[in-house]
């Protein structure tokens, strides 16, 4: 899969993104509601087991000024004929609409492929995610412990 925006490119992974990718999964602030910070081995090991694997879980996203990855988009087959849709951006690209443009272009591929709906799960706490879900039409499934779902049916 290779997608582009108007800014980003959103392409498989390599190994030799972990360098760019550990910049973003190894800041305090990215990682807050995810999980503890990455260290340059887990990023490798993450870019292997999510982003090499078939089908991927996760993809770059790839700023196309430079060439930089700034984060990885989420998109893989979730339940039955949906797509789980997410994104972790370095935090120098926050607030300038990249997880939106990524969430809509990945919305389109996933009316390509054919999907019923697609799905974002986050934080309860992470106010930009749900956001961005009720931005783009998903809305509110459920809640398990923290983690609260938004459907978008296509």
């Amino acid at each position: 899969m290779e997608l582009t925006t108007k800014r980003c490119l959103i392409r498989q992974l390599k190994m030799n993104d972990a360098d760019d990718l550990f910049q973003v999964l190894s800041d305090a602030d990215v990682m807050q509601y995810i999980e503890p910070v990455f260290d340059i081995e887990k990023t490798r090991d993450f870019i292997r087991s999510a982003g090499l694997c078939e089908p991927p879980l996760v993809y770059a996203i790839e700023w196309k000024m430079t060439g930089k990855v700034i984060g990885h988009a989420i998109f893989h087959p979730y339940e039955k004929n949906d797509y789980e849709i997410g994104w972790v951006l370095h935090k120098d690209y926050w607030g300038i609409g990249i997880a939106d443009e990524v969430t809509k272009e990945l919305i389109r591929y996933a009316r390509v492929l054919g999907a019923e709906s697609c799905v974002i799960e986050c934080d309860e706490r992470q106010t930009a995610s749900k956001r961005i879900a009720m931005k783009n039409g998903f809305l509110y499934e459920d809640k398990t412990d923290k983690l609260e779902r938004y459907r978008l049916m296509l």
